[in-house]
């Protein structure tokens, strides 16, 4: 199958077909899939390296860097994914408020069925997810099912966004649930009257890893104006005002604090994980006339993200001084965060649309995962390809009609 290449740029019309391609080759899989570190969910590597820190990383890394996709050889099965369950319902819930049909309101109250299915056990108090298998990496380990704080906070996204869009109390309560997830479970990585940070998951850790907190404070910030309830909006204060001193002179930030813990410095998409969460909380804290006391430079965020995590091309950069790989998950989520300001980013975000389409789509109705400067990834990971993609694309859509 050729990749389909599109030269000129892209009509919207172009995006909402390959929008519907998408969610119907998404739903041929039942919305299952492979997953980037899902290696260990191999019988066979479990077996031969499973059974501490380096070989655990081995096999995890190993599965993920090849340039083609051997799990079905390693016998990984395709699962759900929570994080794409959650981008997926937001991309529904976004066609369903830019065209009013009821098909996509179904679909996306469907997906949010199976995830209160598939949430984490009984052994965490309130509304938690995680991912399904195991996961080594050099700051921790967590065991298949170990819920996080990241998949969590999209998870929650997505219920703010049903209760936007429904109006139903129950998406509402569901977000209050996680909020006990976050208060009792996680721990205080550093806190002061003014700062706090929480770690990724309920397991021992020192890793203070930079979205972890924003994202948080964003669904508590959200919560509590929904709610008319402000009962989190000092912990939410604190947890942003954490993450905006940790923002460099420049305008970005590393991926951990202090930064040396962490080999990735300044990346594509969770500068724009941090930008969007940023935005949400502000937002919260106007609609609930409440003061910003975060004091984060959005603007120089936004403008940093833009200079450095993208080329002229549109094409994301891996990471401030690494181009490559051009990944596609990074694409998406500049189209989302640029999305937002369509005004002073049109050009750029009309130049990530036509690399990704036309480079990276496949009529089939899947996006590929990664471009070297010598091959390109043709595989698809369902999360991190469509998800991402569908979510992108069609909060674009919504945004054009707003805009």
């Amino acid at each position: 199958m050729k990749t389909k290449k599109i030269t000129t740029a892209v009509s919207n019309d172009d995006i909402a077909s390959v929008i519907e391609q998408t969610n119907r080759w998404s739903r041929k899989q039942l919305y299952k899939g492979h997953n980037k570190h899902d290696g260990l969910n191999s019988p066979i590597l479990k077996l031969f390296l499973g059974w501490s820190k380096w070989p655990r990383i081995f096999a995890i890394q190993g599965i993920m860097r090849l340039p083609i996709n051997i799990r079905p050889l390693f016998l990984v099965k395709k699962s759900y994914n929570p994080k794409g369950l959650a981008l997926f319902v937001q991309g529904y819930l976004y066609r369903y408020q830019t065209t009013q049909q009821e098909k996509y309101l179904h679909e996306a109250e469907k997906l949010l069925q199976i995830l209160i299915d598939i949430r984490a056990s009984d052994r965490w108090k309130g509304l938690s997810w995680g991912y399904h298998y195991p996961w080594q990496d050099p700051g921790f380990y967590a065991p298949s099912n170990t819920p996080n704080a990241v998949v969590t906070s999209f998870v929650c996204e997505a219920m703010l966004h049903a209760y936007r869009v429904t109006k139903k109390d129950s998406y509402l309560d569901q977000v209050n649930q996680s909020i006990v997830f976050f208060t009792q479970h996680l721990q205080h990585l550093k806190e002061s009257d003014s700062e706090l940070c929480l770690s990724y998951m309920p397991i021992k850790m020192s890793m203070r890893v930079m979205d972890v907190s924003i994202l948080i404070a964003a669904v508590m910030a959200q919560y509590c104006q929904l709610a008319a309830d402000n009962t989190h909006m000092e912990k939410a204060h604190r947890l942003a005002t954490y993450v905006a001193r940790q923002q460099t002179e420049y305008g970005a930030w590393y991926y951990t604090d202090p930064k040396e813990d962490s080999l990735i410095t300044h990346d594509n998409y969770h500068t724009g994980f941090i930008l969007d969460a940023f935005d949400r909380y502000r937002n919260a804290c106007a609609k609930n006339n409440l003061a910003d006391c975060s004091h984060v430079n959005y603007d120089l965020g936004l403008k940093y993200y833009a200079d450095n995590l993208f080329n002229n091309d549109g094409t994301p950069r891996w990471m401030h001084d690494q181009d490559y790989p051009h990944d596609i998950h990074g694409a998406a989520q500049g189209i989302i965060t640029f999305s937002r300001h369509l005004q002073d980013h049109q050009s750029l975000v009309t130049k990530i649309l036509e690399w990704s389409i036309g480079t990276m789509w496949n009529r089939q109705g899947r996006f590929y995962y990664q471009q070297t400067p010598v091959y390109r990834k043709r595989f698809t990971l369902l999360r991190w390809c469509n998800a991402w993609m569908m979510k992108a694309l069609s909060e674009y859509l919504f945004r054009c009609e707003k805009h």
